[in-house]
């Protein structure tokens, strides 16, 4: 059975039907984009990995209670519910640690040799460096609206609904970031060159 081939929700029918090789593809298929969803907003890796573990803890749980809303897209709401703990988490202002789920369960021992390789990660590391450091010096409001669309592929009405404001206002915010982006990396490369 090629799972790659195998659309979203098939792979959500596979593992909700006992296969948990559905699950283990739908991660593979989106970890990258999710993690960095997450890594972007919260800037550390450790923290990252915690919230992108309890996301899939909480996908795992609303799967297996069969309150998944199948009109949605899978990676919308993954990064959404990522999105939702990271907030929680500034919520609480890091006051109380990450609650552990009580199973020992390890997303990442899920994965297996789903991992990406050393060399693939240097790469991908390398080549997202400059971009991300750019990232952080938009401002909050602008930095949120560029993550949850470009790496978590959510609709500006979703993005207006998760940010609470206006879809003119999500659209506004993006075209600011992309502009500051641009100026920031035009000024980035004047300095290389001079």
């Amino acid at each position: 059975m090629d799972f790659q081939l195998k659309s979203d929700q098939e792979l959500i029918h596979l593992y909700i039907a006992g296969d948990e090789s559905g699950l283990v593809e739908l991660i593979r298929r989106y970890q990258s984009k999710i993690y960095t969803s997450i890594y972007l907003l919260v800037k550390d890796q450790y923290l990252a990995e915690d919230i992108f573990q309890d996301t899939f803890i909480k996908v795992i749980n609303t799967l297996k209670a069969g309150k998944y809303n199948e009109e949605g897209k899978f990676l919308p709401w993954v990064t959404r519910i990522g999105h939702n703990l990271v907030i929680d988490h500034f919520r609480r202002e890091k006051r109380t640690p990450l609650v552990s789920n009580g199973e020992d369960f390890d997303i990442f021992e899920v994965l297996g040799n789903y991992d990406e390789s050393t060399e693939d990660k240097m790469v991908r590391e390398q080549t997202h460096k400059d971009l991300k450091s750019l990232i952080h010096l938009l401002p909050s409001e602008q930095k949120e609206v560029l993550i949850m669309r470009h790496y978590g592929d959510l609709s500006f009405k979703e993005i207006a609904d998760i940010t609470d404001v206006s879809i003119n206002t999500a659209l506004g915010r993006m075209r600011y970031a992309l502009n500051n982006l641009r100026k920031m990396m035009q000024t980035k490369e004047l300095s290389l060159k001079n």
